[in-house]
Formats: C-alpha cells, structure tokens, sequence
C-alpha cells in the first residue's frame, strides 16, 4: 500500500506535487536486517514512550527538498527531538521543525556502499547529529557497529567497545544511551525453529500471506525479548490502513489486492492467521 501527500506546486496553473510514502522498494534486504531493524524501533519507542515530542519511524519517506520528490531518503530508523509523536505517512522536511537527530542503517550487501557513501553525505549535509551503521551478518563493516558525531559540520567517529562473547557497545549522547548489540546470525529457518514454528507459517508471515496472531506475537515476543503487544499493533496499523485506503483503490477484474509483507517500504502481514 502506497498513500501519497498532495502539495500545491508554484504558479497558478501547475498541477499539485505529490509525495508518496512508498518508494516501491522492500523495507530490507532480508531476515538478517529485518528483525535488527524490528528491535531496534520496539526499544527506542519503549525508552521515549513518555515522551510525546520525541519521533521514533522506521523507513518512513524523508524528503528534503520542496517540489521536487525524487529528493528523498528512507533511513532504516530514525529519531526526532522536540517534534510531536504522531502518525505521519511522511516526513517533509520543510513542513517539520527539523531533520533526524539520529539515525541508524542496518546495512548489507546491495546498500552498504551507500551507507558509508552518498547516505552519510546526504546526512551530514541535512544535519543529522549521529549517524549509525549496523552490520548483523559482520560481513561490511568492522566493527560491525559504527557511529558518527556531527561537529562543526562534519562527521566524526565515535569509539565503539566490543566484548569478549562478541557484544558491541556504543554510547548515543544524542540520545542518552548506550545501545549494547549481540548479532543474531540467524536463517529464517532458525528463527522458524527457535519460534516452534514451521518454515512455511514465517514465511507467509513475512511475505503477508498470514496474519500476525497473539499466538505469532507472544513467540515474536519471546524469541527477541520485546513487547507482545509491538506485533499486535503493527497488525492493527496494517488492518487500518487497509481499511482507509481500500475504497481509493480501483483494483483490475479478478485480481487479488496484495494483503501485505516485507515490500511497499513497510513492514506489513494480512491474510490467514499465523
């Protein structure tokens, strides 16, 4: 599913712009940045849920340059102080008070270069006070985990600790936290046995051929120690904005309106029950 913003281009005869909030691209690149990402947003919006001027999305559209929406970027998670928390389809940066505080990349092996490349760049030009990278598989970065500081216009590294059983520790003065990170290194199919669940069930979750059930979000919960309710709301904002959107949408005779899954720049689960 895909909603776009509407704003008025210059001139009185110019059509309106508009600013999708899918780019049409899947929202990682697989199992190995999926659940990282997952975790990494259910903790920041446990850590801020008191707060509501902190921001706290994921691979939500950023644009930054009014009138034009091929200027835009998805950061794979992304923080906001002093804005409201609020459900927003994206974020226009000229409409907003300010660009991300933070931002963090789960890298892998088609976006890594432009973690390191084009991404920094762009962010450090937007002024994005810390900038992260997370490699679960370890297989593009050393360390996996890495930080950058904005001073003074640029970027500086930040020291990264590492463990003896292999856990990354790296302190966020941003936002006032130390993240400590033990990859996963897991299959989806080890992650199907380590749910009790058969391969075919997670996948269907992951693809959106199944719903998210309490039954699938209590081992969600239990396998990466989150909230159980986190899985019930992604399912409820799914189901919702389904519901919206079903009635704009004008599908072909006899075709089957996609139910959801990793893809449209959302992670999103409909269909049969899991």
């Amino acid at each position: 599913m895909a909603r776009s913003v509407r704003a008025p281009a210059r001139g009185p005869a110019a059509a309106a712009i508009e600013y999708p909030s899918s780019d049409g691209k899947p929202m990682t690149e697989g199992d190995a940045q999926l659940f990282p990402m997952i975790y990494a947003v259910e903790r920041l919006r446990l850590y801020f849920h008191r707060d509501p001027d902190v921001y706290v999305s994921a691979n939500l559209l950023i644009y930054y340059e009014e009138g034009n929406p091929k200027r835009r970027v998805a950061p794979d998670v992304f923080v906001v102080l002093g804005v409201p928390d609020r459900m927003r389809d994206n974020y226009l940066l000229w409409e907003e008070p300010k660009a991300p505080d933070f931002v963090l990349e789960i890298t892998g092996p088609k976006k890594w270069r432009r973690d390191q490349g084009p991404k920094r760049r762009l962010y450090q030009r937007l002024g994005v006070r810390e900038y992260w990278q997370y490699d679960p598989t370890g297989d593009y970065l050393e360390p996996a985990l890495q930080g950058l500081k904005l001073v003074a216009g640029r970027y500086e590294v930040l020291p990264v600790r590492k463990f003896e059983d292999g856990t990354l520790a790296g302190w966020s003065a941003v936002l006032g936290l130390e993240e400590f990170i033990k990859p996963l290194g897991l299959s989806q199919t080890e992650v199907a046995q380590r749910l009790g669940i058969s391969l075919s069930r997670l996948n269907d979750v992951v693809r959106g051929r199944r719903r998210i059930t309490p039954d699938t979000a209590l081992r969600l919960a239990r396998m990466l120690d989150m909230s159980p309710k986190f899985w019930m709301r992604l399912q409820a904002d799914w189901d919702l904005h389904q519901a919206v959107e079903q009635p704009r949408r004008k599908p072909a005779p006899h075709s089957r309106v996609p139910g959801g899954g990793v893809a449209g720049g959302r992670l999103t689960a409909a269909g049969g029950g899991a």
